[in-house]
């Protein structure tokens, strides 16, 4: 039994260990890129998505998004990344180039399959540089990041106190005032192509005033705000997966800002994915 004395220092202990696991995720994150390829873009179904995971991650921070989106009847594509040691730290423009060069070969095998984007943290950036740089609006309907720095990353600071600006030029492009931040603010999103950005008031990777978008006339710019969840907590929770799952079917056309709605308990329910 726990004394009195004790119970709030373990609270806190508590309360602390939630808020890095939120944020940081599961180790299964970051040790090695060994989750299951499946090639069924080609095959008849649904729209395809393609995901694409964050700074220092691999294809396994997306895996439970993966399941719950192929459970709903979506195609659902990525890539391994490369970088060091496997994880994701290359430039974000090179990320991109190659993430278009795969997907056009790919929709080669199908009769134009529609195609919508969901990154996460710095894969959101990869995906806005793919549909605003590298001719990704060919192809893509619509782009929904989770937790990204649409302003730069002031937490771009710590991993360069870590000494990671040695082995990723993508670090430098997570600076809020980096060339390549300005490149994507100052320049316009395609108007055919929705964009969405899903962020956490209690993100502290990503902090929420980063991941803000401006609409611009003529741009198809949505923000959803949710609350109580860290930046790993955004690819994992169910609350945020019916927000995916409402853009991707019904494109809706309420105000942004969010939370849009109240959500169906059909669309929110949590699956077991193992």
């Amino acid at each position: 039994m726990v004394g009195p004395t004790l119970r709030y220092p373990l609270r806190v202990l508590r309360g602390l260990g939630r808020i890095v696991s939120g944020n940081v995720g599961a180790l299964r994150y970051y040790a090695g890129d060994m989750a299951d390829r499946r090639d069924d873009f080609g095959e008849p179904g649904g729209d395809a998505v393609l995901l694409i995971q964050g700074f220092f991650q691999t294809r396994k921070v997306m895996v439970s998004l993966e399941e719950r989106l192929r459970a709903d009847g979506y195609r659902v594509v990525s890539f391994h990344l490369g970088g060091v040691l496997g994880l994701n730290t290359r430039s974000i423009p090179t990320i991109a180039k190659m993430i278009d060069a795969k997907m056009r070969r790919l929709l080669e095998r199908t009769d134009g399959r529609v195609v919508h984007v969901i990154g996460h943290s710095m894969g959101g950036l990869v995906a806005r540089y793919l549909v605003q740089r590298t001719g990704g609006a060919d192809y893509a309907r619509t782009v929904i990041t989770l937790g990204t720095p649409h302003h730069g990353a002031p937490t771009a600071a710590l991993g360069a106190s870590l000494g990671l600006l040695l082995v990723s030029r993508a670090l430098w492009q997570l600076f809020p005032l980096s060339p390549l931040v300005k490149e994507l603010r100052d320049g316009r999103f395609p108007a055919s192509v929705r964009l969405v950005s899903v962020y956490s008031k209690h993100d502290v990777i990503c902090p929420w005033q980063k991941a803000v978008l401006t609409p611009r006339d003529g741009e198809d710019v949505r923000n959803l705000m949710v609350k109580g969840l860290g930046h790993m907590d955004l690819v994992e929770d169910p609350y945020v997966y019916g927000l995916i799952l409402r853009e991707l079917k019904d494109h809706p056309l309420d105000t942004s800002g969010g939370p849009v709605a109240e959500l169906d308990e059909e669309v929110t329910r949590l699956r077991a994915v193992r």
